[in-house]
């Protein structure tokens, strides 16, 4: 399995005739595994790891340095909390999940300036869970050039992130896509990563399911209602 990842992040450099790759570290394993991945697909020297803090918890920038120091890639920080801080203020109130999401977006346009910069491609650190259901901000951490571990349940990329030596602080840590204060993904979709894995798992493969009807009505809903993130914008057609 990780053989074949670091050969297909290999060709779809080479293919798109990108000189390296740039990523959001975030402090988690996701980030974490996706760039030690790509460090063996296109060596330290032509990976840059981004660090966007945008009013981020402390421990998750530690987390994100310490995993670059054990990966040894180059890294650069940019400090988006005045910069968002500034949006807010000339855009109107609005409910907290628009505010929390220009966040991400923000980190997207910082990443696409420094892809642009060095003719780098972005790299999406987003798994099969998140994709499946939607959970990932559109034109956010939605925007992206390759997705090398969306073909990976969370479950996996946990485990693969055991044999590629990632630290065990970064692998255990409650996964957050950093929102808000004490926000976390489990929380705000209201069902585990190890129950979101089962469902989807035995709906992809026409399985009976385990778990409870209630959960898994929820799942299909969560996929029937961002199918819009996993789809190129409708066309018009006249």
């Amino acid at each position: 399995m990780k053989r074949k990842i670091i050969a297909w992040i290999r060709k779809q450099v080479k293919s798109a005739g990108a000189k390296g790759i740039v990523l959001g570290l975030s402090g988690g394993v996701d980030s974490a595994v996706t760039c030690a991945l790509v460090k063996e697909a296109v060596g330290k020297k032509n990976v840059l790891g981004l660090f966007m803090p945008c009013h981020s918890h402390s421990q998750d920038i530690e987390d994100a340095r310490a995993a670059a120091r054990k990966l040894g890639i180059k890294t650069k920080t940019v400090e988006l909390s005045a910069v968002y801080d500034s949006f807010l203020r000339v855009l109107p109130r609005a409910p907290v999940l628009a505010a929390a999401n220009l966040r991400p977006r923000l980190r997207m346009c910082a990443l696409y300036y420094f892809a642009n910069k060095f003719n780098y491609l972005v790299c999406g650190t987003g798994n099969k869970s998140e994709l499946m259901v939607g959970y990932f901000t559109k034109y956010g951490d939605g925007g992206v050039d390759l997705l090398p571990i969306a073909g990976l349940f969370k479950k996996d990329v946990r485990k693969l992130a055991g044999e590629l030596g990632i630290p065990h602080q970064i692998i255990a840590k409650p996964p957050t896509a950093g929102l808000w204060p004490g926000q976390t993904d489990e929380k705000e979709m209201g069902i585990t990563y190890n129950e979101l894995d089962d469902i989807l798992y035995r709906l992809e493969h026409k399985q009976k399911q385990a778990a409870g009807r209630e959960k898994v009505d929820k799942v299909r809903r969560m996929i029937a209602r961002t199918r819009h993130k996993r789809n190129l914008p409708e066309i018009c057609k006249v």
